[in-house]
């Protein structure tokens, strides 16, 4: 099974929402970080890639179909590289509201400062290398507010300057089925968009 879809949006864009709408169009399973804390042993090789280690794309995504979130979404170059026939999806949302979404959610788990109580190695693994990936090398450690929307927003530049047109869709997760059926070329479903992973359920999620 070869990738489909790759997604270069950043987390918090609607990423897990859109995991569920993908995977109810047929592109499942699809690889969000969650799967990543369901599978920890998933979490070395994704440290390796962000060490700039040879990985195995392939073995590494057996199985899934699309990708999303991080850390695949740091990725992204590569991916879309090494499965030249997938096309690309890029998730955005208001700079702003990104910002304060990210700051109570993933920042605190980057920063060790959430969840409280989670001892497990295997769990502490994947936030380590979260933190390696989101931290370090995408923020370059420097987590200040200006920095970190620099980044996003720069981020989102060099994606629709880098891919083709054709290839690529900038999308909102606001904008439900119709754009994202269209560029994969599948029905509309009749079921609602799921909407899920509330800053809420995002705690809930790593403390299972």
């Amino acid at each position: 099974m070869s990738l489909k879809l790759i997604g270069a949006g950043f987390g918090r864009t609607g990423t897990l929402s859109l995991k569920a709408a993908l995977e109810t169009l047929g592109l499942g399973p699809c690889h969000h970080m969650i799967e990543v804390f369901g599978n920890p042993k998933q979490a070395p090789t994704w440290t390796a890639a962000a060490r700039g280690e040879p990985v195995d794309w392939e073995k590494l995504l057996t199985g899934y179909t699309a990708t999303i979130d991080w850390p695949s979404c740091h990725f992204w170059r590569e991916l879309a590289l090494r499965f030249p026939d997938a096309k690309v999806l890029l998730t955005v949302r208001d700079p702003e509201k990104w910002f304060s979404s990210f700051a109570d959610t993933i920042m605190k788990v980057i920063t060790g400062s959430a969840p409280k109580g989670v001892v497990d190695p295997a769990l502490m693994a994947v936030g380590e290398m979260a933190g390696l990936i989101v931290r370090e090398k995408t923020f370059s450690g420097n987590l200040d507010k200006a920095h970190i929307l620099k980044v996003y927003n720069d981020h989102i530049a060099t994606v629709k300057r880098t891919i083709p047109p054709e290839r690529l869709l900038v999308y909102e997760v606001s904008e439900g089925w119709e754009p994202l059926s269209k560029f994969m070329n599948v029905p509309v479903p009749a079921a609602d968009f799921p909407r899920t992973n509330s800053r809420e359920e995002f705690g809930a999620h790593l403390t299972k």
